[in-house]
């Protein structure tokens, strides 16, 4: 009888628990199939439907096609605990080296360097289409800067979010980043920023509120070592129990690569920031403040680090968590973001996109 090789894939559900597969591809379809882990399933026959609802399907399915398949094969009154059929996909997909977990890809970790606010906002997209082109390594990047900005989001309206004559009267450029999300106020010293450049393969078969939290882990072990206990409130905020600290942002590009990103306030002047940004009261009044001063809970205060301190302490915990190694920006790769500032990011037409 020919042998085929056993294909095996593990995904660990944040929150919930492991879940293993276990297969082998016959004639491009899946053979074999076995879901194991630690979660609980109830009825326990419930496990032979699973097994049976993957078995045939093609090796290229998509997550979505694989959830469907193990949701249709299960009665009404099963009960999933701890996992999910989503789960299950990634934990098939892994299998068929069509997901990828951390331990997959070498990181580079690429320290701050001083750079224009804009060239940051290119280098982001650079490097993340450089990562799904395989020409690079996905990477953590510590951004720094010294002029005062305001970094709208993709979608957001100029007009709305921006007051003209307070940015004029500060001295505070306005630039448009490439993902969604809110403003961001950023004079130098007084935010953290850092962006991930990874392969989508990544976070194959997981949602974009469940990816935030996912890509964001290392980060959580890192504010625990700083001695504070941080959190996602979804979609995208990252706050802890004195308040928002901090929210992220993704975009993904065609050809498999994406960027995940995120500004945490370090020493924020509030003050300046509610006279440059439009922060209206509905957008406030679902976070329960009465006032913008009051929704920035800067890092300095919480932790009583240095920020330099807190960005090396991101830096050691993300190198030993996923053994990362130190990596830089190419001259290429500078040249090409500034190039794209002078094609993109840095004209009238990207910045007023939406008016």
């Amino acid at each position: 009888m020919e042998q085929h090789e056993r294909r095996h894939g593990e995904f660990k559900v944040m929150g919930g628990k492991l879940v293993v597969a276990d297969l082998s591809v016959v004639d491009g379809r899946l053979a074999d199939v076995s879901v194991n882990g630690d979660f609980f399933l109830e009825p326990d026959e419930a496990l032979e439907d699973i097994n049976a609802a993957l078995t045939g399907l093609e090796e290229d399915a998509t997550p979505e096609r694989i959830a469907g398949a193990v949701r249709a094969g299960l009665a009404d009154d099963v009960v999933l605990f701890g996992f999910s059929p989503e789960a299950i996909a990634t934990a098939v997909r892994r299998a068929l080296a069509r997901a990828t977990t951390w331990d997959d890809h070498v990181w580079e970790v690429i320290p701050p360097a001083v750079r224009p606010t804009v060239e940051n906002l290119a280098l982001d997209e650079v490097l993340a289409r450089e990562v799904g082109a395989g020409r690079r390594r996905p990477a953590l990047r510590l951004w720094d800067w010294d002029e005062p900005s305001v970094v709208i989001g993709s979608f957001q309206s100029l007009r709305n979010e921006v007051d003209a004559e307070g940015a004029r009267r500060h001295g505070i450029s306005v630039v448009r980043r490439v993902s969604g999300g809110g403003a961001m106020f950023m004079e130098a010293g007084n935010c953290i920023t850092y962006s991930l450049y990874l392969p989508q393969t990544l976070v194959d078969g997981l949602s974009f509120s469940e990816s935030y939290p996912f890509l964001d882990q290392w980060v959580m072990q890192a504010f625990q070592e700083m001695g504070l206990q941080a959190f996602y409130v979804p979609l995208n905020d990252i706050a802890t129990e004195h308040g928002k600290i901090g929210g992220a942002a993704q975009k993904r590009f065609a050809g498999g690569g994406m960027v995940h990103h995120v500004t945490m306030s370090y020493d924020i002047d509030a003050q300046k920031m509610t006279e440059v940004l439009r922060i209206g009261r509905e957008k406030l009044s679902d976070k329960g403040h009465r006032s913008a001063k009051k929704r920035v809970d800067p890092l300095r205060r919480q932790t009583g680090m240095a920020r330099t301190d807190v960005v090396d302490k991101l830096m050691e915990v993300f190198t030993g968590r996923y053994a990362a190694v130190p990596g830089a920006v190419g001259e290429d790769e500078l040249a090409a973001a500034r190039e794209l500032v002078a094609t993109k990011f840095g004209t009238p037409e990207w910045l007023t996109r939406v008016p």
